[in-house]
């Protein structure tokens, strides 16, 4: 099932997945699964530092081949609510490989991009199954992050099926 919806606001995207709720809490709380999904078609996430708990940070790289060699964009940002296997919520914003917010403007984006946004993933337990909806606050409409994150989570998607097909 895919339900995704934009405004000007936040992006707003629903998943069911066959998968029990701690599978997909794990994917999203531990650096080595998180590295495996995250990031649209073509990135890959070679750092994932995460220390989730309230007030906790986190820093990401995603990568990419371009014609003129590797491109690295790096996030950061704050654990604002944790709750296992419920609810995540955290700050992110464009910043340097050490962790330094840098105005998007600085990284090429549109002047009205904001420098923080919120990311928040509630999940709930379907029998076995997990409904997922994932609000990222403060995404502009016209920033093409539905696309990005539709393409994560298309990567979720698989290695889920990887993983249980593992445990079978």
């Amino acid at each position: 099932m895919s339900d995704s919806t934009l405004t000007k606001e936040a992006i707003v995207i629903e998943r069911i997945f066959d998968a029990p709720i701690d599978l997909i809490w794990k994917l999203w709380v531990h650096p080595e699964h998180f590295k495996q999904w995250y990031g649209p078609a073509g990135f890959t996430v070679p750092v994932a530092e995460m220390d989730v708990r309230v007030g906790g940070k986190r820093l990401v790289c995603m990568e990419m081949q371009t014609p003129d060699g590797r491109m690295k964009m790096w996030f950061t940002g704050e654990y604002r609510e944790v709750v296992q296997n419920e609810r995540l919520v955290y700050t992110d914003s464009m910043a340097d490989e050490n962790g330094n917010v840098v105005e998007p403007s600085a990284m090429g984006m549109p002047d009205d991009h904001p420098t923080t946004t919120e990311v928040t993933v509630q999940l709930e337990d379907l029998d076995g199954r997990t409904r997922m909806i994932m609000t990222h606050a403060g995404v502009p409409a016209d920033s093409g992050g539905v696309t990005g994150w539709e393409q994560a989570f298309a990567k979720l998607s698989d290695l889920i099926k990887t993983v249980l097909n593992d445990k079978s």
